[in-house]
């Protein structure tokens, strides 16, 4: 590893300045395309202009002069993870210290592509800097403000609602639990002649099955499937009853239901954000209080860990996070995941960050560890964070694959990551858009971050 540091150190201080992107040539790689679960040995890759312009064998001449060349050492390039269930931060009186914070930690952790699920006008203008240059960052898909109980109050007003986030230029709309029936139809119906993707929450007294068939284009957190599957629903509606997120009804759902509700997940096209370590955390047995000092944290303020803490105290102290209701919960979960992917219903890879113990970039790898125990292979994990973003915003090709005419957002790591997913924790380079991002370089603002927030 030393090795391939100083390599790349010594030729990047050489030939670049932090974040900039010129022609250059990274040879002696070995590549994982994520067209398929093949490695390609002995390559190299030539980036133009923010682009790849060819991949070749190393045996094979490049036509085309170039006095930048990277030795990558026999390391791993892989086209990046994802994070897309993310909570940008909010620019308080247009402060941004904690967006581009957050931009840093998910560049930091092979994180190129985000798609934010509580929307702000204030993440419109950081989009904007970082399609232009101006800022440091993954690609950014947007949604607007979300839809609830608390934000809308008629189906007229839902539809206008929509209306002007499509207007101000977001890429896709949330849908928090609260809506009534006429509100989400509403919705549903605008969105769809706008052509603006929509998705979230289930709603209570919407359900999953009209959701579905209303058009979501994604299910957050595989929300609503074991209300779908517990046969007294007034049980669901008691919310005393039911417990958060339905988890103390786990073990009255009947699953001689759930072929159908995969069935007609497949027939709607919908996708699913797991989110299984938000679920893991948040509402896992593991005291609140031990959270506090995992390593992570000190890229968070002292009084952002509080606020979590705060939050899962008050269920630890109500006697609902007892190994007794988590451990069938989860384990259930787990189930509902594997079913869904192994039925070929498209997964996302998400871990709702920052949100409950879940930091920015660091928390995918917590996600990545938990969708792997529950048995997904290392190649759809990376097909999760990579092809499948793409796909979901009709990008397929342009970006989450490594081939040429594709932008050139890739990382580079020690080891192979299909045979070991560990090797995704340490990326030693990043490079997006064409722009070359070290360790040391990635070392160094994660390091300002820290002091930010030191305790």
């Amino acid at each position: 590893m030393k090795k391939i540091l100083f390599s790349f150190v010594f030729l990047f201080l050489l030939v670049f300045s932090p974040g900039f992107s010129q022609s250059y040539l990274i040879s002696n790689v070995n590549i994982i395309t994520m067209e398929n679960d093949k490695v390609l040995k002995d390559h190299s890759i030539l980036i133009v202009d923010g682009k790849i312009r060819k991949i070749a064998p190393m045996n094979e001449p490049i036509d085309l002069k170039v006095n930048q060349v990277l030795d990558g050492n026999g390391s791993y390039v892989y086209p990046g993870l994802a994070e897309f269930h993310s909570h940008i931060p909010v620019a308080q009186n247009s402060d941004t210290q904690l967006q581009e914070e957050a931009m840093w930690m998910y560049l930091a952790n092979g994180v190129l592509r985000v798609r934010g699920m509580i929307g702000h006008a204030s993440h419109l203008p950081l989009k904007a800097k970082i399609d232009a240059g101006e800022l440091d960052g993954p690609r950014l898909f947007l949604s607007g403000p979300s839809f609830s109980g608390g934000s809308v109050s008629s189906p007229e007003q839902a539809a206008q609602m929509v209306r002007d986030e499509y207007a101000a230029g977001f890429d896709h709309l949330k849908l928090h639990p609260g809506l009534e029936m006429d509100e989400f139809w509403a919705i549903a119906k605008t969105a769809q002649e706008l052509g603006i993707p929509f998705g979230g929450h289930v709603s209570l007294n919407v359900g999953l099955e009209a959701s579905l068939k209303g058009g979501y284009k994604s299910i957050e957190h595989m929300d609503g499937y074991i209300e779908a599957l517990i046969p007294d629903y007034s049980r669901v509606l008691n919310s005393k009853i039911a417990g958060p997120f339905t988890m103390l009804l786990v073990h009255e759902a009947d699953l001689s239901r759930l072929p159908a509700l995969v069935d007609l997940t497949l027939e709607t096209k919908a996708w699913i954000a797991p989110t299984l370590t938000l679920f893991d955390r948040y509402f896992g047995s593991k005291p609140a209080e031990e959270y506090r000092n995992v390593p992570e944290m000190k890229y968070m303020s002292a009084e952002q860990v509080q606020s979590w803490i705060n939050a899962k105290t008050p269920y630890e102290q109500s006697g609902v996070l007892t190994e007794a209701h988590v451990k069938p919960y989860l384990e259930f979960r787990n189930t509902l995941f594997m079913t869904l992917h192994q039925a070929g219903v498209p997964m996302l890879m998400t871990s709702d960050s920052p949100q409950v113990f879940n930091v920015p970039g660091f928390s995918i790898h917590h996600e990545i560890e938990l969708m792997s125990k529950a048995g997904m292979s290392n190649y759809e994990i990376l097909k999760s964070g990579s092809v499948n973003p793409a796909r979901y915003f009709d990008q397929e090709g342009e970006w989450g694959v490594i081939k040429e005419g594709a932008s050139a957002d890739f990382v580079l790591v020690q080891k192979n990551p299909l045979e070991d997913l560990n090797t995704l924790r340490m990326p030693f380079m990043v490079v997006m858009k064409g722009n070359v991002y070290d360790r040391s370089e990635l070392k160094k603002q994660l390091d300002s971050i820290e002091a930010n927030h030191k305790r």
